[in-house]
């Protein structure tokens, strides 16, 4: 089964998020910052396909999350989700200039998530 990394500092935002990619056959870990999601990541490197990181958190943020995921030769190919509340055209130009695959606004829905999923070709991985 695919394994998702899902970084936000809210637990309600994880538990929604981690109840959404469980229903779509996905396994989920978490972390409260990207400081906590790099330490995930380096104990389960092989496993995780696709991270969904939030903006804004405490320690390290999502962008900064981001750009070191891409500067790991190992980690550099991982999709990378931006969850965020940040609706500006400013923060979605820097995430997707920054290497992330797609952009999801809060409040979003499981359709949406999903048509995200589906977008970036990691649905399908789901349950394999």
């Amino acid at each position: 089964m695919a394994e998702v990394l899902v970084v936000d500092d809210s637990k309600t935002m994880r538990t929604i998020l981690r109840k959404i990619l469980r229903e779509l056959g996905y396994e989920v870990l978490e972390a409260a910052d990207g400081k906590e999601a790099l330490k995930v990541m380096e104990a389960e490197k092989t496993a995780i396909r696709l991270v969904l990181t939030d903006w804004n958190m405490p320690v390290m943020n999502g962008l900064e999350l981001l750009k070191q995921l891409r500067q790991d030769r190992e980690l550099s190919s991982l999709i990378v989700i931006m969850v965020t509340t940040e609706t500006e055209s400013e923060y979605m130009v820097a995430a997707l200039e920054a290497g992330a695959n797609e952009y999801v606004m809060k409040p979003f829905t499981k359709d949406i998530l999903k048509e995200k999923l589906e977008m970036v070709g990691i649905l399908p991985l789901a349950g394999r």
